[in-house]
């Protein structure tokens, strides 16, 4: 397949140009105007969107570990851009978490879905009092031991594990796991010193920035100042309610090519206002935004990185930058840039083409159209 006549995004900047496909890899990228089985009619055509932070979507959640809600879910996705996903659990018992990590481990991707990129483990190895939304019963102090026993129950698929550095142990467990996976620093009170510490031992990733950690201030710059200062990846959650627009460009002025967009989205997300559940504790939904039941406390997000694209254009980011912050950089953070987040010949065949205003026009998984 021969896609031409397109605005094809490569290495951060847009040239007309046509994109060979062959066995579900680019194998070639050439002049704009050849013959072509689709012609782009100067469309954009980007890599496929990465999200590698997401519990959930169409009332399923990862951590509930049922094999149809990940089809379901999967599918979603994709229908929004996001070709690869790293499957977000909350913090729950080992006992619970560990069906669900087999359950991802023999996720089979339908023929119309996204892939599952590997699985973020978002606690239970958390601060107490920047807990969020995540359930305090569940709440375990930094465990090797119990990471590698759920990693080895996921086939070794866990790429992204977060901790708060200052809870007991931690410095140690995110020495030894950082030779396995990406560490990030979050849900957290750590201030810059020990999170600077967190950074030195292997940690190399902020989740959510801002969000369930100290603010920024010019004599306690905390996790955020630590994590420019020690050349971290960090994400933002770009929906308009979690971060305020001027915060994003601070960030992306700061951070660069280091800004990696999230969706932190919840079951919540493709479905009407109402109440959900979330780790074992309700939400509730209003007008977009998922709060605990009875509170102000944010839980989650219901976006998708389509939306949250939009979003960061609206925002005053530069097209090219926030295609980079949902494709290349959430890949280079997990370490996988080789196997998606660019359009480049050897790579999957994994893409999105939108209109000039981008509306979804088509997205493909392994050069197949899947929308």
């Amino acid at each position: 397949m021969i896609i031409g006549n397109a605005k094809v995004y490569i290495d951060g900047r847009f040239h007309d140009a046509s994109v060979a496909v062959e066995n579900g890899q680019i194998v070639s990228i050439g002049e704009a105007q050849v013959a072509c089985d689709l012609d782009a009619n100067g469309k954009y055509l980007l890599p496929g969107f990465v999200d590698i932070h997401t519990h959930g979507a169409m009332n399923e959640d990862f951590s509930d570990g049922k094999a149809d809600g990940l089809v379901t879910m999967s599918r979603y996705y994709a229908q929004n851009g996001v070709t690869s996903f790293v499957a977000t659990t909350m913090t729950l018992k080992e006992e619970t978490l560990r069906p669900a990590m087999e359950v991802i481990r023999d996720f089979v991707r339908p023929d119309d879905g996204a892939k599952c990129a590997g699985i973020h483990l978002e606690g239970p190895f958390l601060s107490y009092a920047k807990r969020g939304a995540q359930a305090a019963e569940n709440l375990h102090a930094p465990d090797a031991a119990m990471f590698g026993r759920l990693n080895e129950a996921s086939g070794h698929r866990v790429c992204l594990v977060t901790v708060a550095p200052e809870e007991p142990g931690a410095i140690e467990f995110i020495r030894e796991v950082s030779s396995i996976c990406t560490v990030s620093v979050g849900h957290t009170t750590a201030d810059y010193d020990t999170a600077i510490a967190a950074f030195e031992a292997g940690a190399s990733h902020a989740t959510h920035l801002f969000n369930g950690m100290p603010a920024f201030a010019h004599r306690a710059p905390g996790v955020v100042g630590a994590a420019y200062d020690a050349g971290a990846t960090v994400e933002l959650i770009c929906d308009g309610l979690h971060i305020h627009p001027s915060a994003i460009r601070v960030t992306h002025g700061l951070f660069g090519k280091r800004m990696v967009t999230i969706s932190d989205s919840l079951r919540c997300a493709g479905m009407p206002d109402g109440e959900y559940e979330l780790g074992g504790q309700p939400i509730e939904m209003n007008g977009g935004k998922a709060t605990l039941l009875g509170t102000d406390t944010l839980a989650g997000s219901s976006t998708n990185l389509l939306q949250e694209l939009r979003n960061l254009v609206r925002f005053g980011i530069e097209l090219e930058d926030a295609i980079y912050a949902i494709t290349e950089a959430p890949a280079r953070a997990v370490k996988m840039a080789d196997k998606m987040g660019r359009i480049a010949v050897g790579m999957p065949a994994d893409l999105v083409m939108l209109t000039p205003d981008l509306q979804l026009d088509a997205v493909f998984v392994d050069g197949a159209r899947v929308v």
